[in-house]
């Protein structure tokens, strides 16, 4: 039975290989109302931009819907879908007018929570909400459909899977996910930050902190689980944490708890 699931893990790799190295073709995107909608009742970042920056964010989401496929995994995908995870590309790098996800060609979503094997409802192995492939599934994220609109529908918590997952794609473009971000960050603030994420790691770890206690995992994901509350509830960051929320500001140059309080 263990070298059956092995072979048939082993096929699906190797599918998606093969299709990876197929040239892509995306149908191109007509931003309609529909998707204007879902982002003025759902995606409260885009709300609480000025009208020329939410025609900004629009072409930008489109621009990305019409260059990343998004694949439902035993599930279809819904307007809202592809609105989540187009917000969630997004939402982080607006400050950066150039930014394009080189290193994603595809997404893929399951109906549930997946583990490292991507096998749903094994109630054994430590579920996974998120994933950024790498090797047979270097250019694909695969995104737990119930966490990904968890992440817009409920405004009050501070995670959201899709713009944690867009965070470790960003960390990524400096050579390795790591929880540096050189790409975006200038010199000067590398040293204050690994600092900072050091402290911040072992207030976690000591039950000091309200920071989601998965970003003490390792430094990548402390990036990516600070990122969530930054963009989440970066009045309560803000608040809690404000050397961390100002090194934020200058890697994502940008002050959401403002755009909040306008």
């Amino acid at each position: 039975m263990q070298i059956l699931a092995l072979f048939l893990f082993a096929v699906f790799i190797a599918f998606l290989a093969y299709n990876l190295k197929k040239k892509k073709i995306v149908e191109p995107v007509a931003f309609t109302n529909g998707y204007r909608a879902v982002l003025a009742d759902n995606v409260v970042y885009y709300n609480q931009l000025p009208d020329a920056d939410k025609v900004k964010f629009e072409n930008r989401m489109q621009q990305f819907l019409s260059q990343v496929k998004i694949t439902g995994v035993g599930t279809a995908v819904t307007l809202e879908d592809r609105v989540f995870v187009a917000a969630s590309a997004i939402i982080p790098i607006f400050a950066f007018s150039n930014w394009q996800y080189n290193n994603l060609h595809e997404v893929l979503l399951y109906p549930e929570s997946f583990n490292q094997e991507f096998n749903t409802g094994n109630e054994q192995a430590k579920p996974v909400l998120g994933m950024v492939g790498n090797g047979a599934l270097q250019q694909v994220m695969i995104l737990s459909q119930p966490s990904l609109r968890e992440g817009f529908t409920n405004k009050t918590h501070k995670e959201n899977t899709g713009i944690h997952e867009f965070v470790h794609l960003i960390d990524k473009t400096d050579g390795d996910v790591d929880g540096m971000p050189e790409n975006l960050l200038d010199k000067q603030y590398l040293m204050p930050w690994l600092d900072l994420m050091n402290k911040s790691i072992k207030e976690i770890l000591a039950g000091e902190s309200d920071i989601n206690p998965y970003g003490a995992t390792n430094k990548a994901e402390f990036l990516a689980v600070v990122a969530e509350y930054f963009f989440e509830r970066p009045d309560l960051l803000q608040a809690k944490h404000p050397e961390l929320y100002l090194l934020l500001e200058q890697v994502f140059k940008q002050d959401p708890a403002k755009a909040m309080a306008k």
